[in-house]
């Protein structure tokens, strides 16, 4: 399967060695329960939801979310981490269905 699109966004845009900075990760997914039909055939649609992603910095995992199919279609996850000089910032998920994806995003503090 292709890579589904994903974004990292890290608010303030600016931001410094020690501040807290909130990390938002945006993904294209369906998030199917496997209890909705389809309009037009009247099956239903099975379930592919995601159930697990992490936030990872410089190789260390931050914080780990646990997910159900109730979350909305293109789903965004947020959590709050400490700068601590260059790095990378990590988002990895999996789905139920096997799918996995990852996105990073190169830490530049400012002063």
């Amino acid at each position: 399967m292709a890579k589904r699109k994903s974004l990292i966004k890290i608010k303030p845009k600016k931001y410094k060695d020690g501040d807290i900075v909130k990390v938002s990760f945006m993904v294209m997914h369906p998030m199917e329960t496997g209890t909705r039909k389809d309009k037009k055939t009247k099956q239903v649609l099975p379930a592919k939801y995601i159930n697990n992603v992490k936030f990872a910095y410089n190789g260390k995992v931050i914080t780990t979310l646990n997910v159900w199919e109730t979350l909305s279609t293109n789903p965004v996850f947020t959590t709050y981490m400490k700068i601590n000089g260059k790095g990378n910032l990590t988002v990895n998920y999996t789905d139920n269905t096997g799918e996995a994806n990852e996105k990073s995003k190169k830490i530049k503090p400012k002063g």
